[in-house]
């Protein structure tokens, strides 16, 4: 993708966040639109639902996960362990503590990766470290983590494995057929995944950022 059309992808949309959350009037900015830029050309902000699947299996303390969608949205369904912070609240003083630290690995996400990225930009522009995105959000959690399909019988060992892996952590975190009807409902309802990479009675909410 051309630089314009990066900037395009990853400024905008920032501008857009920024009218939407109270004014940053203590918080100076510390890196510019150029510094950003680079840093989302690079896609390092992004964790795959593999690796976050293993970390809250194996109860990581370093691990914080924000859901960064509506607290409606959020009591109707979350991620083992999460916490709520709505994007348009993200500027609070109240959550500079836990945003701005170096222990844990704070991992935004939402039900796609709009939202999750915004929130990334925001914590970046003020210098936060440890920020990272969900990878494809709660659609590409579901359909991947939660009820994965298994690969074709001519694939590598290496799917097998992985697939292995994703049914094992789906049925510990809530996976399986019984919620296939809501992952159908949230896949259709919401916006076209990213070509790259709880409890069972939770009902789960259609949206697609």
């Amino acid at each position: 993708m051309k630089p314009l059309k990066w900037l395009a992808l990853f400024i905008i949309p920032l501008g857009l966040v920024i009218a939407a959350v109270p004014p940053n009037t203590a918080k100076p900015y510390k890196l510019t639109a150029d510094q950003l830029l680079a840093e989302a050309n690079t896609r390092t902000q992004y964790v795959t639902p593999d690796v976050v699947a293993d970390m809250i299996v194996n109860k990581d303390p370093s691990l914080q996960l924000i859901d960064v969608r509506s607290q409606d949205e959020f009591e109707k369904y979350s991620l083992s362990g999460a916490i709520n912070i709505p994007l348009t609240d993200l500027l609070s003083e109240k959550y500079t503590d836990i945003l701005n630290q170096d222990v844990k690995m704070n991992v935004f996400y939402s039900n796609g990766t709009v939202t999750a990225n915004e929130a990334w930009m925001l914590t970046r522009q003020l210098g936060y470290s440890n920020i990272y995105v969900l990878e494809g959000g709660l659609n590409f959690w579901f359909d991947s983590i939660l009820n994965p399909q298994e690969p074709a019988s001519t694939s590598p060992d290496e799917e097998f494995a992985k697939y292995d892996f994703r049914k094992s952590a789906g049925a510990v975190l809530g996976g399986g057929g019984a919620i296939q009807a809501q992952a159908d409902q949230l896949s259709a309802a919401s916006s076209p995944k990213p070509a790259i990479t709880g409890a069972p009675k939770k009902k789960k909410v259609a949206g697609g950022c």
